[in-house]
């Protein structure tokens, strides 16, 4: 650990690739393949770690230490108290070890050095968050049933989970669904991207090293076609939570259909920033810009479509196009630049044909483009397109990436048409100072996360997940423990039960 943290907070990268293991029952596990997939930064074009290729027969190990874990209760029936106090020291663990996890993130990922490490930082607080509720979930009870009857609803933790994680901020959304999961009181086998593995087998160590028994939560990488398709069939698994792309996310649903396991689903978005005449354009326009630059656009809730009343059009995309000409584009480990790199040259070249198909469908280029991978090192430039037909590529398809379409509405019938008018239902901005407007258009828009005059932004506190093709269930705030649980009815005879047969 040392070195990596004299590497971490020097910003320095490694001679030699980080080799990571496989967390399973508690300990490093090497696999049956023994075969390192070596993982190059995507803003460094060098080597940078190393994570193992499973097998089926290495998730099979996992899976049965974590059914072993759960069916012998040593975490599913402690106390919700004996639970909090392990993951409040989980979330000092993330802390003390910020600046690693941080360079282990941005080396992977790509993301600014900054980001990185507010996320971290914000996933710590989550997981505080989720050790109260580990205190406090609870069922029901029916005291109307009779004199000799009585009624419960026990909450119970639905068992073992498989959680597969993306690429895109693998460290937080597992943060968003892991102590969720565990102060419920289920175990666990995550799986995440081939890409961004080593953060999450650094918290697998740094949950043991906080107190969690062995088994609870295991951890096994590899590729996705084969661990996880493997993880959303195994009929020893009670639940899988799938974050990542809308096609993947139904082949895990039919996979779960084997065993009938419940299934959470965070998927695709075309994200609409709606935009009145009202609106503070200056704010607008600055979380407007943050909104499809975050993580370079490679965000599911990323507001990629811009939907503005006409009268405010051309004075919105001027001040758009003017935070965009100060945004510094560039090595992710330098912390005064605010957009990191592109993930893979997969991500890039797609990005790249979507800003093609853009001007080939006629959409006006009002900025960016611009992209480079020489040395494998993939970044673009911020990208914004006037013009954009509502039934066109730009408007209706997942980009992810910093492309942002801009199309005008002229009556809020047509800003309420225009953004359910794509399949996805993830999340939307609404930017107005009418207090009616803002509640009379978040009643309408279909979406799971909407947020008034501010963008991507909020706390554990508050649910997430999506509507339409953008997924099924919520994750955290208290209906993300909710979702972790099964629901039990119990009726109890109190008095002496009348015969059927006397």
């Amino acid at each position: 650990m040392g070195n990596l943290y004299e590497l971490a907070t020097t910003l320095r990268l490694p001679q030699q690739p980080v080799r990571s293991p496989m967390f399973i029952d508690g300990a490093h596990y090497t696999g049956s393949t023994g075969e390192y997939v070596v993982r190059k930064s995507p803003g460094h074009g060098v080597a940078v770690t190393e994570t193992l290729r499973a097998s089926a027969q290495d998730l099979d190990a996992a899976v049965a230490a974590a059914r072993r874990a759960f069916d012998d209760g040593r975490w599913s029936r402690i106390s919700g108290e004996q639970r909090a106090a392990v993951l409040l020291k989980a979330a000092q663990r993330i802390r003390d070890d910020v600046e690693t996890l941080a360079w282990l993130e941005t080396l992977e990922s790509g993301k600014p050095i900054n980001q990185s490490r507010g996320e971290i930082m914000g996933a710590a607080g989550t997981w505080e968050y989720a050790a109260g509720l580990a205190r406090v979930v609870h069922g029901d009870t029916h005291d109307t049933l009779g004199d000799d009857l009585f009624g419960l609803v026990v909450r119970q933790p639905v068992g073992v989970v498989g959680i597969v994680t993306p690429w895109n901020f693998p460290f937080f959304i597992l943060s968003e669904r892991l102590p969720f999961a565990l102060a419920a009181g289920c175990t666990a086998v995550v799986k995440p991207a081939e890409l961004t593995s080593s953060t999450t087998l650094r918290l697998a160590a740094l949950l043991s090293e906080a107190g969690l028994p062995d088994g609870v939560v295991n951890v096994v990488t590899g590729l996705g076609s084969v661990v996880g398709q493997a993880l959303a069939e195994h009929r020893d698994v009670d639940m899988v939570s799938f974050t990542g792309s809308t096609p993947v996310g139904r082949s895990v649903l039919t996979a779960a259909g084997g065993n009938m396991k419940k299934v959470g689903l965070e998927l695709g978005g075309k994200n609409p920033q709606i935009v009145f005449a009202d609106a503070d354009l200056d704010d607008a326009a600055d979380a407007i810009a943050f909104g499809i630059c975050f993580n370079a656009g490679q965000c599911c809730v990323s507001g990629s479509r811009l939907v503005v009343h006409r009268s405010v059009e051309e004075e919105l995309v001027a001040r758009i196009k003017a935070v965009f000409e100060k945004v510094r584009v560039g090595d992710p480990l330098d912390a005064a630049n605010h957009v990191g790199a592109i993930v893979e040259a997969r991500q890039f070249d797609k990005i790249c044909g979507y800003i093609e198909a853009g001007r080939r469908d006629g959409a006006q280029l009002v900025y960016g483009s611009t992209s480079t991978k020489e040395g494998e090192r993939f970044f673009i430039q911020p990208t914004l397109f006037r013009n954009v037909k509502p039934d066109s590529a730009l408007a209706q398809e997942e980009i992810f990436g910093p492309v942002l379409s801009v199309t005008p509405f002229d009556t809020t019938e047509q800003a309420i048409e225009l953004a359910n008018g794509a399949p996805y239902g993830l999340a939307a901005s609404i930017w107005t100072r009418d207090v009616q407007q803002a509640f009379g258009s978040f009643r309408r828009v279909q979406a799971g996360r909407i947020w008034v005059n501010c963008t991507i932004t909020g706390g554990p506190e508050m649910p997430i997940g999506g509507f339409k093709e953008s997924g099924i269930g919520r994750e955290t705030g208290r209906y993300g423990i909710e979702e972790y649980t099964e629901l039990k009815s119990v009726h109890v005879q109190l008095g002496k039960r009348a015969r059927w047969i006397a």
